[in-house]
């Protein structure tokens, strides 16, 4: 894959221009917005395959950003950057639905394989449909070659990253899969302290949008001491 469009979000302009370099060498098209506001702009007229986000800008967060996108239903991954140790950072991202997360300093190597490994993932072997068919449960059809979810006949918005997982889990019934294998399978790197995390709150995601009770769930549970299973 090569020309994909990469959105930087970074006001630092060395920075920026640092990934912007490195990124052009790999093969991106790399578009670039010191602010928020830019951001939003270039997010909406050039449809960027992935966003790379920072949280600190000049005019609104990178949270805010995030939080826009999503309710304006851009679906593109999105990675955060975030400083090391800012756990509530970090959590406050996935929350708002941010895919993943790269704590500064980073190593370019790291960060151009976050971006490959969800790039593939969003648009290579997910968008290949490789597993066909048709599953329901409950009230949720999941069609694995349209890509598309729906519950009580509506349409449900997943970005790519939940719809891996969601994939992974009811392809896996009664299986129970560690974070560990999830983060691997999904996001496409070998764990780390912070993945655990990053599963938690995409597990919360997907229950909040296709269970009934997502306190109580019947369809997407947690085997304590391993990870999380989809019961049929």
């Amino acid at each position: 894959m090569t020309g994909e469009r990469i959105l930087i979000v970074e006001d630092e302009r060395a920075v920026a221009r640092g990934l912007e370099y490195a990124l052009a060498k790999e093969g991106f098209a790399v578009l670039w917005a010191e602010t928020g506001q830019q951001a939003l702009d270039l997010a909406r007229s050039r449809d960027p395959h992935l966003i790379v986000l920072d949280i600190r800008l000049p005019d609104i967060s990178g949270f805010d950003v995030c939080r826009q996108l999503r309710a304006e239903r851009m679906r593109q991954p999105i990675l955060m950057l975030t400083a090391r140790d800012e756990e509530l950072d970090k959590v406050l991202g996935l929350e708002l639905g941010a895919d993943d997360y790269v704590v500064k300093p980073y190593s370019l190597r790291e960060l151009i394989s976050r971006i490959r490994a969800h790039l593939r993932r969003a648009y290579g072997e997910l968008a290949a449909g490789s597993q066909g068919g048709v599953l329901r449960f409950g009230n949720v059809k999941v069609d694995m070659e349209r890509l598309q979810v729906t519950r009580r006949g509506k349409p449900v918005d997943l970005t790519p990253t939940e719809f891996r997982l969601l994939r992974h889990l009811v392809s896996n019934p009664e299986r129970p899969c560690s974070r560990d294998e999830l983060i691997e399978a999904v996001w496409g790197y070998v764990s780390d302290v912070g993945s655990e995390r990053t599963v938690d709150v995409h597990i919360h995601h997907l229950r909040e949008k296709l269970e009934d009770d997502p306190a109580d769930p019947r369809w997407l549970v947690t085997v304590r001491g391993v990870g999380y299973k989809f019961e049929p």
